[in-house]
Parts: structure tokens; C-alpha cells; sequence
């Protein structure tokens, strides 16, 4: 008699919020509940199917043929519901659509195209340090101080934008990536002001609000050739403005609170400077500024035995794949001397970050300059999280910095 046919284990479910403000605050004990879960972990608040461990997440987010990004990559399903704003061309679109605006924006931010930036932003880095420690002396907010004010100076000055009025881009962008949650406190609370930044920034993206010589500009050059449409180009600079300061902010401010509490690694990147790009993509996955992203099945789908149906939203925990231990060796710790590349921080396959060596470029400049300057950095006190849907953000992170001899 042939033995029976196994029955696939039934899908363990969870009634736990995500974005509760608890684990939002410190998301590292329920990404490990969900990782010990299961491969994937049916969250019936939302209906939506979670994954935590690095192999699924990795999976999902390189085949976007089954799971696409034109659904939403938020909790919003677009099949059915009206986005807040038009989508974005970068992250909430598929090909063909996603294929031109990308092609166009990968030219702009290659590395090779970054190298006429890294000088003159070397040389701000280098200004700014020196001008934080002889005024703050040694215990300042490296949050406000080096992580926030480096990016709000030289990205738009890049894109191009004029100097009034950057003070809105990161509450723009803490507001678009609240929207990719469910519709909580957290987005009700910038209801009061989503027109007037959205406003604001639609306003930014015109062709004669830029620059010249900037990436702005050079997008807009794109439609003129032909490569995008007059109405994509608008949206492709928003694109910009929107994801690449945020996420970059945080990173930095990831890398510093890395280091401050880490000071054998401070050590090891005076003593090789050359790791300070490492050292910012460890900082990512170890803390990962992007937290998680939705896809939307375009047919039914398996995933580790469980069925996903056609139309069906899955939850990726990218902070808990890049924390995953099937994947990473002491995964808690931030350490220079793994090779953090294969982390998801940035997304993967198709709609990776396009910005990320602009982010690189970013992190490597500040980061090299501040570790010419400081001999010791530790934490002057209790750094505060802001709570975001989707960012792992700040709030402050005071420091303590002893100078070089």
C-alpha cells in the first residue's frame, strides 16, 4: 500500500499590527517572530501575507512579473482603490511603463556620471564637519547637525533647486512614506498639510524652477530628445525628490548611531577610510531606513507552500530579511568586516534604488570627513525615534565627539 501524500502545513497566521507604534518604534522582536513563523505569515488585520526571511524577500523582489509594483507599493491596492497622487513612475510602475523613466534616471545617477560631484561635495563635508565641531564643541545632535543638513545641501543643489523652501522636502517626504501604510495616526496627522507640500514640490519639478546643470535639468533634456514625454518628466523629478532624501537622511543617520555605539569599528574606518562605503551599506542592512514595501500577485502564486491569490498583497519586511541569521552571521551586530552586499535595503532586481550611489557618494563624503576629524564618537544621551509607516527614522541622536590631535 503506497503511503499517503503529505498535507502542506497550514499557514500560521498573526493578528499582530506591524505598524502599532510599539514595533515601529523597535521592530526587531517581531520580525523575529515572524522569521520563526514560517517562510510566509497570513496577518488577518490587513489580509495581506507577510515575508521576513532574506530568501523570500529576495525572491519577491526580484520577479516582478508575478509580484508587480503597479498595484501600489503600499498597503493601497490601485486595481481598486485612487492613489493619493499620481504614481510614480519609479517604484509604483511595471514595464513597459517603469522601463524609459528608469533608463533615463540609471544614465543620470551612474556612478561615472556622479564623479564630477564628489569634489565639491568632499569639500562641503569637510566644511560642514569643522564648522559642527568648533561651534557645537563636543556634544551636539548628529542627527540635525551632519545626517539632515548634508543631504538638504548638496542633493537639491544636484537636482537643482532653488534655496527657498527645502525646508519642506523631508516633511514631504515622511508623508509619502506614511501613505504606504495603512491609514493610522500617523497619516491623519500630515492631512493638514498634504496639499500644501504636495503643492510645493509639484512646483519644484517644473522645468523653470531648475537649474541649468542640474539632474532636474538633464531629465527635462531627456524629454526634449524624445526619451520620456513632457508629462513624465515632472514626475520622474519628483520621483527624486521624494525618495532621495528621506532614506538617505536616515541612512547616514543609521551609520552614526552605528559608529557611536560601536567604537572598534569607528577605529577601524580612521584607520582605513577606504571602508566608508561599506561601512554605510552595513549601516542599512544592520538598520535598514527602509523597512518594508507591499507587492500585488498578478496570478496565483505559491511561496513556500502557502497559495497567494491573484490580486493578493504581500508585506516584505526588508529590515527583517536584512537581519535574517539563515542568511547572516551574527546578524545584530553591525561589523565592517562582513560583506554586506546582498542586503536588501535598497530593494533589488528591477526597481532597486536607482539612487543609491548617489546615497553611497553621500555617506562616503560625509563620513570620511568626520572620521579625519574625531578620534572618539559615542552617544551623549538617549537618541529618539520618529515614527514613520515605512522609515526606520529619527529624531535626534545626540553624540559626544572628541577631535583628533
Amino acid at each position: 500500500m503506497s503511503a499517503p501524500a503529505s498535507v502542506p502545513a497550514a499557514t500560521p497566521t498573526s493578528d499582530v499590527d506591524p505598524f502599532a507604534a510599539g514595533h515601529l518604534a523597535e521592530p526587531g522582536p517581531l520580525h523575529g517572530q515572524l522569521r520563526a513563523a514560517g517562510p510566509v505569515v497570513r496577518l488577518t488585520r490587513y489580509d495581506v501575507h507577510a515575508l521576513a526571511r532574506h530568501q523570500e524577500v529576495h525572491t519577491a523582489l526580484v520577479d516582478w512579473q508575478t509580484f508587480q509594483s503597479g498595484a501600489g507599493v503600499g498597503l493601497a491596492n490601485f486595481r481598486h482603490e485612487k492613489p493619493w497622487r499620481p504614481p510614480s513612475l519609479l517604484l509604483e510602475a511595471d514595464p513597459p511603463h517603469h522601463d524609459a523613466p528608469r533608463r533615463v534616471l540609471s544614465e543620470i545617477l551612474a556612478p561615472l556620471a556622479l564623479r564630477r560631484l564628489r569634489e565639491s561635495w568632499q569639500a562641503v563635508a569637510e566644511e560642514l564637519v569643522e564648522s559642527v565641531l568648533a561651534t557645537q564643541r563636543t556634544e551636539f545632535d548628529a542627527f540635525e547637525a551632519l545626517a539632515t543638513a548634508f543631504p538638504l545641501r548638496v542633493f537639491p543643489d544636484a537636482v537643482g533647486l532653488g534655496p527657498d523652501g527645502r525646508e519642506n522636502l523631508l516633511p514631504y517626504g515622511n508623508m509619502a512614506f506614511n501613505a504606504f501604510g495603512p491609514r493610522n495616526d500617523l497619516v491623519l496627522a500630515d492631512a493638514h498639510r498634504t496639499a500644501g507640500l504636495s503643492a510645493w514640490v509639484n512646483d519644484q519639478c517644473a522645468r523653470e524652477a531648475l537649474s541649468e546643470d542640474g539632474f532636474g535639468a538633464r531629465i527635462w533634456a531627456a524629454a526634449d530628445r524624445g526619451d520620456l514625454t513632457p508629462a513624465q518628466a515632472p514626475l520622474v523629478v519628483r520621483s527624486l525628490l521624494t525618495a532621495g532624501v528621506d532614506t538617505t537622511v536616515h541612512g547616514l543617520a543609521a551609520a552614526l548611531y552605528a559608529f557611536a555605539t560601536h567604537p572598534e569599528e569607528w577605529q577601524r574606518l580612521r584607520e582605513r577610510p577606504e571602508l566608508a562605503r561599506i561601512s554605510f551599506d552595513e549601516a542599512v542592512r544592520w538598520q535598514s531606513p527602509v523597512q518594508t514595501f507591499f507587492r500585488t500577485a498578478t496570478t496565483d502564486v505559491e511561496i513556500a507552500g502557502t497559495r497567494i491569490p491573484e490580486g493578493g498583497k504581500i508585506l516584505m519586511f526588508l529590515g527583517a530579511a536584512n537581519r535574517d541569521p539563515a542568511r547572516w552571521t551574527d546578524p545584530d551586530r553591525f561589523d565592517l568586516t562582513r560583506d554586506p552586499s546582498g542586503h536588501v535595503g535598497f530593494g533589488m532586481g528591477l526597481h532597486q534604488c536607482v539612487g543609491q550611489h548617489v546615497a553611497r557618494l553621500e555617506a562616503e563624503c560625509l563620513l570620511t570627513a568626520l572620521a579625519r576629524r574625531v578620534e572618539h564618537l559615542e552617544l551623549a544621551g538617549p537618541p529618539r525615534r520618529h515614527l514613520n509607516n515605512t522609515l526606520r527614522s529619527w529624531a535626534s541622536l545626540p553624540v559626544r565627539a572628541r577631535r583628533a590631535n
